[in-house]
């Protein structure tokens, strides 16, 4: 059965769903039947741009291990590493400096599980974050994993707050606002909003951060969160599907297309800052990848390989250009207590 099937089935005998629902099971359907990534999947991530993506990103891993005592035994964590693309990198590139930990991959995807072992062969793999060695300090990174992770969207009615749910008229899937009253649910400060104000929040994205907060206190570390989002909490739905490169209705096609939603930023670095790690700041992608020395590292990538020049800039441009990648997505470090700040997080 289609998940759209399902939905309907579902929606027919007990009535509305949640959009929270709705992008849960779709994108677990999805992510588990397929490898979306590349020219033949749906989407392109950073590190199957460049390899001067995942080097960069092990440079700052190691700088930050360095600069606090070298501790071992270490673990590099990784949650939804697609295709293993960027740890190979990062793994590569910390290597030079004496950085080799354990490697750990949180993934569900039987297929992706296959590509990652090619790519990284003495992986560990983990269902969630329970199963990471309790001892040791961690070296996590999430890229393009939290705007993949269900929502919920609130609206302001005559009568007050309530969930967006997703209902059915005919066969075609819409929006409709839930009969549960929503006002706790809802931060203080948008409490009272005007009719019509819709906001979103993500509990999912929001346990994921309490759990590894609570590792960086109790194990020490460091944590790299990239994603497109804000860095201040707004309204307005961001919710959006893409498929075969282009962006297309969410409804078309649950379970056969990417659903994601921006990234809240600034809630996730409260949430972190409330088990007392260090939130090292949120800055746009472009500024901390130009921190860290991507131009170095593609005039040196050119001067090995001069025929490859023109690609090497044209992928450095998708990573850090304002109307490209550079300003949309954003890269937010923690730190243990104890842990120095990072290089790159007081650039803009």
């Amino acid at each position: 059965m289609s998940v759209a099937e399902m939905f309907r089935r579902l929606i027919r005998t007990n009535g509305p769903i949640s959009l929270s629902q709705f992008m849960g099971e779709s994108n677990a359907r999805y992510y588990a039947s397929r490898d979306p990534l590349g020219t033949a999947g749906d989407f392109v991530t950073a590190p199957e741009i460049s390899q001067m993506f995942g080097e960069l990103i092990g440079l700052w891993l190691a700088d930050m291990w360095i600069h606090a005592g070298k501790e071992e035994p270490v673990h590099y964590v990784e949650l939804g590493p697609g295709r293993g693309t960027l740890a190979k990198d990062a793994l590569r590139s910390a290597k030079r400096y004496g950085l080799e930990p354990e490697v750990h991959f949180i993934e569900g995807s039987t297929s992706l599980r296959a590509l990652q072992e090619a790519a990284v062969p003495d992986v560990r793999f983990h269902h969630d974050l329970s199963s990471i060695p309790e001892y040791g300090p961690i070296l996590l990174v999430a890229n393009e994993f939290l705007d993949a992770l269900p929502v919920r969207q609130l609206v302001r009615s005559a009568d007050g707050w309530r969930e967006r749910m997703v209902t059915l008229e005919g066969d075609k899937f819409t929006f409709t606002a839930g009969q549960q009253p929503m006002d706790g649910a809802v931060p203080p400060d948008w409490r009272g909003a005007t009719q019509g104000t819709l906001i979103e929040t993500n509990p999912a994205a929001a346990a994921i951060l309490y759990e590894v907060a609570g590792r960086l206190e109790a194990q020490g570390g460091a944590a790299l969160f990239i994603d497109y989002g804000h860095r201040e909490t707004r309204g307005g739905s961001t919710l959006q599907a893409v498929r075969e490169h282009r962006k297309v209705d969410p409804f078309a096609a649950p379970g056969e297309a990417d659903l994601t939603a921006h990234v809240d930023f600034a809630t996730l670095a409260r949430i972190a800052q409330s088990r007392g790690v260090r939130w090292l700041g949120t800055v746009t992608q472009g500024a901390w990848l130009n921190a860290l020395g991507i131009d170095m590292r593609a005039d040196a990538l050119a001067r090995i390989a001069p025929h490859y020049a023109a690609e090497l800039q044209q992928a450095k441009r998708r990573l850090v250009a304002d109307d490209q990648m550079g300003l949309l997505f954003k890269v937010m470090g923690l730190a243990g207590p104890g842990w120095p700040g990072g290089t790159g997080f007081d650039t803009d």
